[in-house]
């Protein structure tokens, strides 16, 4: 891979306007999810400018930096029913969308980014046909193994008026951490709306831009996520594209989420109350005000000193660190926060698609969770990388910490436990 794997936008992703100025420089990572394996860990990979500019015009807020989707998705190793607390989510997400949306047996249900079809499986178990569309290769083979069929590709205007021709016409169409991941959601929004039953609604999550500002959780940036979404920007947005944003939960997962549902101008479903107190709160923040990102940028910067000098001090008394979780937050907050594998000896994951791998960049061993009942091998202190399951992670590992271990936690606050 070179750098010819990414080009640069010049206008805002959501309204087309080109006032867009820089607010925030994080270091340049590697891409977040490229794991390697042993036989790639003496090669160095390239680093990717990890810069967010604000729209003057819309209030979106946006990397302008692009990476090639097929560079970015092809190999990816992100598997959500590895979780439990993830399985769980979905499950009530999927009842949500059944309930909404009034689904009976035999109506269509499409996800968009299906994963290893998690989602989908609770639409199947009550009788709803079932498409998952992914780019990711092994992922969408093994959702297929499971019984749920996916098609291996993006979804574009064009894959939506394919479906059409072939008798889709789906009630639900979800796209879960995904609508923030395309450089070209205007062509996702005119696919859903051409493929979407008139009366049917689109359903997505998205890391909540408002949850990342308030609770410092810069580590969700990253070059798969090219947008970082607020409620504003998105109501004229899907008004342009003949779609009305109805619905804007916030939701826990990642750290804080926002749920968007979304129907059709010709269903003519009214906007819920906490559509505007959303936009409320958001400017309320000074979401769309260039300044209130130096202060932002701060709070980061105060962070990254304050847990790296409880390492430094940490190694400086003999003591031995891994990093637990391996999610793709974690490279950018290793690579902000300037730690490598002169503080981190391994990262504990429990997904076997990652184990035996090393991390992107700074290639430190992904190893399972065995080692912390291994005396010999068992680190001192685990970072908790995947912070957002930190009180599950402890709760599992209570045999860990009754041998004396410890468990750092370095967002929203920093925390030994």
């Amino acid at each position: 891979m070179t750098q010819a794997a990414s080009s640069q936008r010049k206008t805002c992703r959501l309204c087309g306007g080109n006032r867009l100025q820089q607010v925030l420089s994080l270091a340049k990572t590697p891409l977040a999810n490229a794991f390697v394996p042993e036989s790639a860990k003496a090669t160095p990979q390239p680093l990717f400018p990890l810069d967010l500019h604000l729209c003057l015009g819309c209030g979106h807020l946006q990397l302008l930096e692009i990476v090639r989707p097929e560079v970015l998705f092809e190999d990816y190793v992100y598997v959500s029913g590895t979780s439990p607390l993830f399985i769980q989510h979905f499950k009530e997400y999927a009842e949500e969308a059944i309930r909404l949306a009034g689904l009976k047996p035999g109506d269509q249900v499409i996800d968009i980014g299906s994963n290893d079809g998690t989602l989908l499986g609770f639409f199947k178990e009550k009788g709803m046909k079932v498409l998952g569309i992914d780019p990711a290769r092994k992922i969408s083979e093994e959702a297929a193994r499971k019984g749920i069929p996916t098609l291996t590709e993006f979804f574009t205007p064009a894959l939506a008026q394919k479906l059409r021709r072939e008798g889709w016409q789906p009630a639900v169409i979800t796209a879960n951490n995904v609508f923030a991941h395309a450089d070209d959601l205007a062509g996702i929004a005119q696919g859903v709306r051409h493929l979407l039953r008139p009366d049917g609604l689109f359903m997505f999550e998205v890391s909540y831009l408002l949850d990342v500002f308030e609770k410092g959780l810069f580590d969700t940036i990253y070059h798969e996520h090219l947008s970082y979404h607020a409620v504003k920007p998105l109501i004229p947005f899907f008004r342009k594209n003949s779609l009305r944003l109805t619905g804007a939960r916030r939701v826990e997962s990642h750290g804080g989420s926002l749920r968007g549902i979304v129907r059709t101008e010709a269903s003519g479903a009214l906007s819920e109350p906490e559509v505007e107190l959303r936009i409320a709160q958001e400017e309320g923040a000074g979401l769309f005000r260039p300044e209130a990102y130096e202060t932002f940028s701060k709070k980061i910067s105060d962070r990254g000193k304050e847990l790296k000098q409880l390492l430094l001090k940490l190694k400086k008394e003999g003591k031995r660190i891994a990093g637990f979780g391996a999610p793709a937050k974690a490279t950018t907050l290793l690579y902000h926060f300037g730690l490598g594998p002169d503080l981190l000896e391994a990262v504990i994951d429990d997904s076997p698609w990652k184990q035996g791998l090393y991390t992107p960049g700074h290639h430190i061993p992904v190893v399972p969770a065995g080692v912390l009942s291994d005396p010999k091998n068992r680190p001192d202190y685990c970072l908790i990388l995947a912070w957002n399951f930190a009180d599950p992670i402890i709760k599992k590992h209570e045999a860990y910490r009754q041998a004396g271990g410890r468990f750092i936690v370095p967002l929203p606050e920093l925390t030994i436990r």
